[in-house]
């Protein structure tokens, strides 16, 4: 029997374990997991419910309860012996494999600015951070709350610190509008509107000078490239990830060139027995921060180990998609609305009062395949729009939107 070793025990990990253990009917496999944080599995995307009460047990994925699996919780990797086929722990322990799966995600960036690790600065990233960034809210309740990042989680962040734990938010966001990533201008400023009606305070085109610290050594506020000074003593850091990929140095792995295992169309990595899957893996230099390309990637890799590498479907066209939810509003991006191929066809529908809808529809040139969208306040379209991204449109644009 042959020895699956998959390092990380995230999303993208559980996918991967439960594709393996579907398709492999001979049980050839034995699968041990190795996670570096203390809980099982867990829902990530749904952490901003954690933020605003929602309990941790209801973020838990399925339990991998199967024999030829075991899953070992609080335990971290050290180093990749390549020749010897073994990966050796930070305890020092050293585990054998036949075939290694680099699952290890990502880290939360924390800028380069002093005073960013004083107490009371916090990332956003794991159940851990969340339940930190949720227990010294509830301990500021009143008070001021600096979120940098203006992008999807900083703007969850934002709402489920004032409206469930009381405590006044104030996002600074350095590009010139928000969710810069997945809107353009047009949306982003409606969205800034809404926001601003809601109580939430928005700096933006400006960005994170310092963290300001008090005799005690914990913050007491944050100053910004403008010179704005924010009295506060709770920061959260949502502006990025870069990947987990510190174990390529000593394995003398390749990484992209923006970090990540370098890795080509199959997920393998130059070592024909290391794979590497989600957001650490970098498919010929290119890395992706979403879910759905990483549940791409264990199918694949999983077809591979089991001896059976069909081809699977590309990946839609509509991914990465963004969906934004919050009370009263929601916000959506799928596709890359920001590429405007030559002779592509951009349709914009604007609603600004009393609640604001905003959709922009970029199609190819003859009008009738949809690229990508934003939608901003048509919460029904969403779903009918997603499957149709590169696809034949079946009504008039503007049908679609009701």
């Amino acid at each position: 029997m042959k020895r699956l070793l998959v390092i990380g025990y995230g999303m993208t990990a559980h996918r991967l374990v439960e594709e393996v253990r579907s398709r492999d009917r001979e049980d050839r496999w034995r699968i041990l997991v190795l996670g570096e944080e203390p809980h099982a599995a867990y829902n990530r995307i749904a952490l901003a419910d954690r933020l605003r009460g929602v309990p941790a047990a209801e973020l838990k994925l399925r339990a991998l309860d199967d024999p030829r699996v075991q899953v070992r919780t609080g335990t971290a990797a050290a180093a990749i012996d390549r020749p010897a086929h073994e990966v050796v722990t930070t305890a020092g322990e050293r585990i054998p494999y036949d075939a290694l799966v680099l699952a290890t995600g990502g880290t939360p960036a924390r800028p380069p600015v002093p005073g960013a690790e004083l107490p009371g600065c916090y990332v956003y990233r794991t159940l851990d951070d969340v339940n930190a960034i949720r227990e010294a809210a509830k301990a500021r309740r009143g008070g001021r709350a600096v979120i940098v990042g203006g992008g999807l989680l900083g703007l969850e962040t934002a709402e489920a610190l004032h409206r469930h734990l009381g405590v006044l938010p104030y996002v600074v966001e350095a590009a010139p509008h928000l969710m810069p990533a997945q809107l353009d201008a047009a949306a982003a400023d409606l969205l800034a509107t809404w926001l601003s009606g809601t109580g939430i305070r928005l700096h933006q085109g400006r960005g994170l000078l310092s963290v300001d610290g008090g005799p005690s050594g914990e913050v007491t506020g944050a100053t910004l490239t403008d010179e704005t000074v924010i009295r506060t003593n709770l920061v959260v850091f949502t502006a990025g990830t870069r990947p987990r990929d510190d174990l390529a140095a000593d394995a003398a792995l390749p990484r992209g060139l923006r970090g990540g295992y370098l890795v080509d169309d199959d997920c393998r990595t130059p070592d024909p027995d290391i794979w590497a899957i989600g957001d650490c893996a970098a498919i010929h230099g290119s890395r992706t921060g979403t879910v759905a390309p990483g549940y791409h990637m264990a199918t694949k890799v999983a077809d591979h180990l089991v001896g059976n590498p069909a081809p699977l479907p590309p990946l839609s066209e509509a991914e990465p998609s963004t969906v934004l939810k919050l009370p009263g509003v929601e916000v959506a991006s799928m596709g890359n609305p920001h590429a405007s191929p030559e002779g592509a066809i951009e349709l914009t529908y604007t609603h600004p009062a009393p609640t604001p809808r905003y959709a922009k529809l970029i199609l190819d040139p003859e009008a009738h395949t949809l690229r990508a969208a934003i939608l901003l306040g048509h919460p029904h379209a969403y779903g009918r729009l997603h499957s149709l991204v590169g696809q034949e449109l079946p009504a008039p644009a503007e049908q679609l939107l009701t």
